[in-house]
């Protein structure tokens, strides 16, 4: 015969205590409100009797699931897991919990990911697919969602973000590059409609007009995507409008890869023909032939930060109290590895 399912009423008879008193301490929110003695012998009971809390009938009264839905646009990038398990951690510990989608980079297939994530009453929603002119936000502002972009961010400051300080990453870069000696650098530049690609840019011209180089004289060329493959396809075009050119700043690691691929199939070697740099310190470019010399990026860190910056959020919410936009920058960091050197002699 199958056991009767324990109930909030029927842990409150047996520990002797009100229904009330057992509901603030499963929820870890309001466990505070109850002394310790009492919290700890109603989680020994609820533990004894396989009590877990109706998660369903709490959202009804209480209009909050402790769901924020978290949508990816590409999973398979090294970069996203370390910023999911920033979220996860973080959330974990205010009584919430990810629900990840990977939404993929089209806006119409982000909309339906959305939509169906709001239907499942998620409190809040953490972007990783903000584009710097992006319909999905304006949707997700008319439904009146909490939202949070991290690790891109839009142009019209509509929503909190956090992101890496690129200017800061670019120029780290770039000065690297210059203190080896490194006159002739080429910027592998990733999308434009994403703010790393653009930004990375704008510090990649800022850096090197510091150090009194004209405009004109600045060598980049357009990547499509940030894959291995547009990295590859764009080293080797790159190496065909400039030839003389000895270092190469790619705009991500992926990028960087390609890179790799592209120096070997020209039968150049790296870095003793051409040095390459990359962008975010994903995992394992550590372990690649050569290792390589990139700018690292606090990512575990920066979905830590957003996660607090939604809860933040919410319970501005809560409270009725409006907050401002804010965007909170991580700070990179150069990591010297052995994909760069002196330059060739001419």
């Amino acid at each position: 015969m199958q056991q009767k399912k324990m109930t909030l009423k029927g842990l409150a008879e047996i520990l002797g205590v009100h229904t009330s008193t057992v509901g603030r301490v499963m929820d870890p929110e309001t466990r505070h409100m109850v002394g310790e003695e009492v919290a700890q012998r109603v989680l020994r009971e609820a533990a004894r009797h396989g009590y877990r809390p109706n998660k369903m009938a709490a959202a009804l009264r209480t209009r909050r699931s402790n769901i924020v839905g978290v949508m990816l646009p590409d999973i398979t990038n090294p970069v996203f897991p370390p910023i999911l398990l920033g979220i996860e951690d973080e959330l974990r510990k205010h009584g919430y919990v990810a629900l990840v989608t990977n939404a993929g980079e089209d806006p119409e297939q982000q909309r339906f990911v959305v939509d169906q994530l709001l239907a499942r009453q998620v409190d809040a929603l953490i972007l990783a697919t903000a584009t710097r002119d992006d319909p999905v936000i304006g949707h997700c502002l008319e439904a009146g969602v909490a939202l949070v972009t991290v690790n891109r961010s839009e142009d019209r400051g509509r929503v909190s973000s956090v992101v890496n300080d690129e200017y800061a990453g670019m120029r780290l870069a770039v000065e690297h590059l210059l203190a080896l000696g490194h006159s002739r650098i080429v910027h592998l530049v990733g999308p434009q409609t994403l703010s790393t690609g653009h930004l990375r840019r704008e510090g990649y011209e800022l850096a090197l007009a510091a150090h009194g180089v004209a405009r004109a004289d600045m060598w980049l060329f357009d990547c499509s995507a940030y894959t291995r493959e547009a990295g590859r396809a764009g080293c080797l075009a790159a190496l065909e409008r400039y030839p003389q050119a000895t270092a190469i700043l790619a705009g991500n690691d992926l990028l960087a890869l390609g890179c790799y691929d592209a120096l070997r199939e020209r039968g150049l070697r790296c870095p003793e023909d051409v040095s390459v740099v990359g962008h975010n310190d994903m995992p394992f470019v550590d372990m690649v032939n050569p290792p390589l010399t990139t700018i690292r990026i606090g990512h575990h860190a920066m979905g830590v930060q957003a996660a607090q910056l939604v809860l933040r959020r919410l319970k501005e919410e809560k409270d009725e109290q409006g907050g401002g936009q804010v965007e909170i920058r991580l700070k990179p960091e150069l990591v010297v590895r052995n994909s760069t050197t002196v330059p060739r002699k001419a």
